[in-house]
C-alpha cells in the first residue's frame, strides 16, 4: 500500500477539525473537533511506523500515548463544559469569557440586579 493514501486521508481529517475548532461554538463539538485532529496525528504516527518498518514500532507507542492523553483530555474538557453549562446555562465559547461570577460578565448598570438576583436564589 501507498504511504500517500492514509497521509491524505490524515490530511481530510486535520482539516475538517481545524475547520470545527474555528467554526463552530459550542464547547463540546470544539472539543470533538480537537479529538479528530488528534485521530488524525495518530493514524500518520501508524502510517509512517509501518512505512518506515521500525523494528522497536516506535510509531505505534507514540500513538498509545497520544490516545492516553487524548483520553484525559475529553475527560478534563468536558468536566469544565460541564461546569461552565451549569453556571451560564449554554456551552457557547463566546460567552465564555470569564469563568468567575456570571454578575461580573455583565455591564456595570446589570451587576448589581444580577447579583441581587443570584443572592436570592442561593438563599431559598
Amino acid at each position: 500500500m501507498h504511504l500517500a493514501y492514509p497521509v491524505v486521508l490524515a490530511a481530510l481529517l486535520f482539516s475538517v477539525g481545524v475547520y470545527g475548532v474555528l467554526a463552530r461554538r459550542n464547547a463540546v463539538l470544539v472539543l470533538m473537533s480537537v479529538e479528530l485532529m488528534l485521530n488524525a496525528v495518530n493514524l500518520n504516527l501508524v502510517a509512517f511506523d509501518a512505512w518506515l518498518r521500525d523494528s522497536l514500532h516506535a510509531g505505534q507507542a507514540l500513538t498509545l500515548f497520544t490516545i492516553t492523553v487524548a483520553a484525559a483530555e475529553i475527560g478534563l474538557g468536558l468536566a469544565i463544559v460541564l461546569l461552565l453549562f451549569r453556571a451560564r446555562g449554554t456551552a457557547d465559547i463566546d460567552r465564555a469569557t470569564a469563568l468567575g461570577d456570571p454578575a461580573e460578565t455583565l455591564p456595570v448598570e446589570e451587576a448589581p440586579n444580577r447579583a441581587e438576583a443570584l443572592k436570592g436564589q442561593n438563599a431559598a
